[in-house]
């Protein structure tokens, strides 16, 4: 029997269809306010990039100009990187179906921490992969708990989203990503460090990326959180001897990604200062965020208890014993608000009194009262 007959579909995915109608304030997506894209500079950037060799095949690798900019920027911020380190993906959900392509057989085992983000999940079930997770708390990962796993189990490869994880919003520590770190080497365990949101960051310093203390990490990033999704372009940072594996894999995939789309997101950056509009969602989100936060303990029931991060898009509920938040989702909908109950995001047993409430798409105003609307349900 196929494996895709025991793979769900995302239920994040079919919200948005349920949430398509204007009058919905949605906080089930975890989108970018589409207010905030740089279309001008992107349309700009395109007319720049059109032309015949931008219409043509190119190389699996990536435009190298592209993969250029990406290496200067992720060395200016601490995680030194050249070019030739880089595949340039269809999306960083492409980077890591490459990866499990390339390194899981059926029946492998692989680590996760615990709830994780659901895509990651349906990559793995869809490889055939046996599921393992490991607990944590607001710090992230607990190191100690890994190190139980990994004897118990002896996981081919761990995944998880160290820094404003999706979907609890949660931060890996300082301390636990060198101790994570220094676990990988030890086992010769390959990590996915997936980052899509660090730079999304409104409190606090920077932490180093984990694939910074360890050869055995590979670093997947995104234009979607920062630049725009519709781009569908993300990077796979690897070692050169898996990189190339991985080369192959994209190959049979699709042989390259969009050339035009690489092309305009060159341009935009030899343009552009993208770091200058990080800054400008960064002080959006972080406005959308503090509103959300603040609005809570009139929206939920008491006892409930939530993530208050230091950046992403993300805030995570845990609301009293005995509820189930899907059972909630309908009347919620009814009331033109949404939400994504949490259960679907473990790998295992759900705790069904979670779910996840995404801060980026809405205005002040609208968060304010589509937590209003929550309330009527919550309460």
């Amino acid at each position: 029997m196929p494996r895709t007959t025991d793979v769900s579909s995302s239920p994040v995915r079919d919200l948005l269809a349920l949430t398509s109608r204007p009058e919905v304030i949605s906080f089930a997506g975890g989108l970018p306010a589409p207010e905030l894209f740089d279309v001008d500079g992107l349309r700009a950037a395109f007319d720049r990039a059109l032309s015949r060799r931008s219409l043509q095949y190119a190389p699996t690798e990536g435009d190298p100009d592209l993969r250029a900019h990406v290496a200067t920027r992720m060395t200016g911020r601490g995680l030194p990187t050249t070019a030739a380190d880089l595949l340039v993906t269809t999306g960083s959900q492409q980077a890591l179906t490459l990866v499990v392509t390339a390194l899981l057989e059926p029946g492998s085992v692989v680590a996760v921490e615990e709830p994780t983000y659901l895509a990651a999940l349906q990559a793995f079930r869809l490889a055939g992969a046996r599921i393992v997770p490991v607990a944590g708390d607001e710090h992230g990962m607990d190191p100690a708990a890994l190190a139980d796993v990994i004897a118990r189990e002896q996981p081919e490869l761990l995944y998880l989203v160290p820094t404003f994880a999706n979907p609890t919003g949660r931060t890996l520590s300082a301390a636990r990503r060198a101790e994570i770190a220094a676990i990988a080497d030890r086992h010769d365990l390959w990590v996915v460090e997936d980052d899509p949101y660090s730079e999304l960051r409104y409190r606090g310093d920077e932490l180093p990326a984990l694939a910074s203390m360890s050869p055995k990490v590979l670093h997947l990033g995104s234009f979607s959180k920062i630049g725009a999704p519709g781009l569908r372009l993300g990077w796979l940072r690897a070692p050169a001897g898996l990189l190339r594996a991985l080369v192959i894999v994209k190959q049979a995939a699709d042989l390259h990604t969009s050339t035009i789309d690489q092309a305009a997101a060159a341009a935009y950056l030899d343009a552009h200062d993208l770091t200058a509009h990080v800054r400008s969602l960064r002080d959006a989100y972080r406005e959308r965020r503090d509103a959300m936060i603040a609005a809570l303990p009139t929206t939920v029931p008491d006892g409930t208890r939530w993530s208050d991060p230091d950046g992403g898009m993300f805030v995570w509920l845990t609301l009293p014993d005995g509820t189930d938040t899907a059972d909630l989702l309908p009347e919620a909908l009814a009331r033109d608000v949404a939400y994504v109950p949490g259960a679907p995001f473990y790998a295992t047993t759900p705790d069904r009194a979670t779910m996840r409430l995404s801060f980026t798409t809405n205005t002040v105003g609208e968060i304010a009262e589509g937590m209003r609307r929550l309330a009527t349900v919550m309460r």
